[in-house]
């Protein structure tokens, strides 16, 4: 990974920690994955991506780089799955300590239980909406409790999760699946009302964890387990923008990019993925802020106290 960049190549002045509302966290591990390898590659194509995507949003009529987004180093612990969870875990909770907002980009998707720790660690009412092909609720897997086939188990016994686009699992998930807050995608193709269904099902802390597999493979090929039945672009953003609007959106990872040398245009998908949900974080919130209180506007119901911004104190 290239050092001394900076998110999309956005000037300095917007990148800086100190006052910068967004953090980056890349994460390029791919430990666990038991087919198509490559999702240590993901943070780099998607960096590579972004570095050449326009910065104006037509939709929102906003550019949310101004906002500040601070790239981090990457975490590169990659001796065991239960370390490099670890490490996520305490990577993001010290940037969520900081009242910055936190995004994840990996990697596979057992980097997830180590974001989602730190956040419901850090949120009251949290709820975690998981967009996948697949359920991920294994106990363990190959010998792990972090692999990425567990992705969603811990987070299932300790929040409120909510899974959207499913359409692969184990016999053995139906016992951890909750009926009420599963939408499979061949109810969703003839159901014109789960989005409302959705958000019924959500309280109001919501962290978003993307499994870039919840795409249909037609728009979205590179990664590691394609599944054909899956999300297009534009259903997707409506959903998305309709969860940022009437939810508070704590944080959000996306997973799963298993970039192709020879086709780019998975890589700029999901830079365009992730720009889209800063755009819609952000733009909605500025929209509100003359309506909200400060602890409202910025979503922190935080458990625990917030310590200062020196960064000594980690």
């Amino acid at each position: 990974m290239k050092t001394n960049r900076t998110y999309s190549g956005i000037p300095e002045e917007y990148a800086k920690l100190q006052t910068a509302k967004v953090v980056l966290i890349p994460v390029p591990y791919d430990g666990t994955s038991t087919w198509q390898k490559g999702a240590d590659k993901g943070p780099e194509a998607f960096l590579n991506a972004s570095e050449n995507m326009e910065l104006y949003d037509i939709e929102t009529d906003s550019e949310v780089y101004k906002e500040g987004v601070f790239l981090t180093e990457p975490v590169t612990e990659n001796s065991s799955p239960e370390a490099m969870v670890e490490a996520v875990h305490t990577e993001t909770k010290k940037y969520i300590n900081k009242n910055k907002f936190v995004t994840v980009f990996g990697g596979e998707h057992s980097v997830s239980i180590g974001t989602i720790r730190a956040f419901d660690e850090c949120f009251n009412n949290l709820s975690v909406l998981h967009i996948d092909a697949h359920t991920d609720l294994r106990k363990e897997y190959e010998g792990s409790t972090c692999n990425h086939a567990c992705a969603l188990y811990e987070a299932n016994r300790n929040t409120n999760v909510v899974q959207v686009g499913i359409r692969s699992m184990d016999i053995s998930e139906k016992t951890e699946i909750n009926p009420d807050k599963i939408f499979f995608a061949h109810d969703m193709a003839v159901d014109e009302y789960w989005m409302d269904d959705v958000l019924d099902q959500l309280s109001s802390n919501v962290f978003i964890t993307f499994d870039l597999d919840a795409f249909d493979p037609s728009i979205m090929p590179s990664t590691g387990t394609p599944e054909p039945g899956g999300l297009l672009w534009y259903e997707t953003l409506a959903f998305l923008k309709k969860v940022f609007s009437e939810r508070n959106v704590v944080g959000f990872d996306i997973m799963e990019l298993c970039p192709n040398e020879k086709d780019k245009s998975s890589d700029f998908l999901a830079a365009k993925l992730y720009y889209k949900m800063l755009s819609y974080k952000f733009k909605l919130d500025n929209d509100n802020d003359d309506d909200d209180d400060d602890e409202l506007s910025t979503g922190k119901l935080p458990k625990f106290k917030y310590e200062d911004d020196d960064d000594n104190d980690f």
